[in-house]
C-alpha cells in the first residue's frame, strides 16, 4: 500500500460513510457536496482493493473488510481529535438547549416524571422533545434521520454498528387479576390460567403475544378476549372485569387500579424485560450528550 496515497479526509469520510450508511448523509456530516463524498468513496476503494460498501434496498451495506476497518478508524480519528481540539467542558447547570428523545410507551411512563423532575432541578435551561415509536427498528430509523439524539425501548434488530445500546432497565411480568375476583384467594395454577379470559397489550396489533409463544410451546392455549396497543391502559381494565392480564411488574403497580388488583408470579416461566438506551455512533463523543445518556442511565438506575 502506497501511505503517501492515505488523505486524512478519506478516512473523516470513510467513518462517516460507516456511521450513516448513507452517502447523502455521511456527505451532510462532514459538510461536503454528495459528489464530493461519492468521489471520496471511489478513492478509498481504489485505495484499498476493495468496494467496502454494497448498495442494498435499505441503504449501503459495509463489505467485511468495512466492518474490520470500522473500528481501528473510529478510534484513530477519536484520538486525533482529543489531541488536537480541545472540547469545552458541558456545564449542565447553565446550558440551555433541547434534548429529542425517542420513547416507547414503557419508558415514557416509569421513566420520564423522575427524569424531568430531576432535570428542573439540576438543569432547567435543558427541554426535552419526546418522539414516539412501537416497532423498535422505528428507532433506528429516527437515529439515522437525526430526527432524535437517543431513544429508550427494546434492542433494535439491526444496527450495523452505527448504532450503540446500554441496557438501563429491567422488568418482570406478573398476572394480575381483580381483588375481589374469585380466583384471588388462591394461588395460580396452570389450570386456574387458562380457564380465564384474557388481555394482551400488543403495540404492533399482533394477537399472539410472548405468553402465548411459551404456552403453545407447552402444547397450550389461553383465550384472548382482549387486544389493545397500549399496556398502561390494562391495569384498568382487568380491575373492572373478570379479566386476567400477564404484564410488566411497573405497569401493574404504577397504575391508579393496583390497589384493586392481586398479583401473581405467571404460571410459565417468562424472560425478564430489558430496555436499552440507544444512539447513534455519531454522537458518541459529543459532551452534551455524553452527559445527557449517562444522566438518563443513572435515573433509570434510581427506579
Amino acid at each position: 500500500m502506497d501511505f503517501h496515497g492515505i488523505d486524512l479526509n478519506l478516512l473523516v469520510a470513510f467513518d462517516a460513510l460507516m456511521g450513516e450508511l448513507n452517502v447523502t448523509r455521511a456527505a451532510v456530516q462532514v459538510g461536503v457536496s454528495q459528489p464530493a463524498m461519492s468521489a471520496a468513496l471511489s478513492r478509498l476503494r481504489k485505495l484499498l482493493g476493495d468496494p467496502l460498501f454494497l448498495r442494498g434496498a435499505d441503504g449501503l451495506r459495509p463489505t467485511p473488510r468495512a466492518r474490520d476497518l470500522a473500528g481501528p478508524i473510529a478510534h484513530a480519528l477519536r484520538e486525533i481529535e482529543a489531541t488536537l481540539v480541545s472540547k469545552p467542558e458541558f456545564l449542565p447547570e447553565s446550558a440551555s438547549l433541547t434534548f429529542s428523545l425517542g420513547m416507547s410507551e414503557y419508558p415514557a411512563f416509569v421513566l420520564l416524571p423522575s427524569l424531568l423532575q430531576s432535570l428542573e432541578q439540576e438543569a432547567p435551561g435543558i427541554t426535552i422533545t419526546v418522539h414516539a415509536f412501537s416497532d423498535r427498528d422505528h428507532a433506528v430509523d429516527l437515529l439515522d434521520a437525526g430526527t432524535i439524539d437517543a431513544a429508550i425501548g427494546v434492542p433494535p434488530t439491526r444496527s450495523d454498528g452505527r448504532i450503540k445500546t446500554r441496557p438501563i432497565l429491567r422488568d418482570e411480568f406478573v398476572t394480575i387479576i381483580a381483588r375481589r375476583h374469585s380466583s384471588a384467594r388462591r394461588a395460580m395454577s396452570m389450570k386456574a390460567y387458562l380457564a380465564l379470559s384474557h388481555v394482551l397489550a400488543s403495540p404492533e396489533g399482533d394477537r399472539h403475544g410472548l405468553v402465548d409463544q411459551v404456552l403453545a410451546q407447552q402444547g397450550k392455549k389461553r383465550r384472548l378476549a382482549l387486544t389493545l396497543p397500549h399496556m398502561f391502559a390494562v391495569p384498568g381494565v382487568v380491575a373492572r372485569t373478570s379479566m386476567a392480564a400477564t404484564v410488566m411488574k411497573r405497569v401493574a403497580l404504577s397504575s391508579p387500579a393496583s390497589r384493586n388488583l392481586v398479583l401473581f408470579p405467571p404460571p410459565v416461566a417468562l424472560p425478564e424485560i430489558v430496555f436499552d438506551l440507544i444512539w447513534h455512533r455519531r454522537s458518541d463523543h459529543h459532551p452534551a450528550q455524553i452527559w445527557m445518556r449517562e444522566y438518563i442511565a443513572q435515573q433509570a438506575a434510581s427506579l
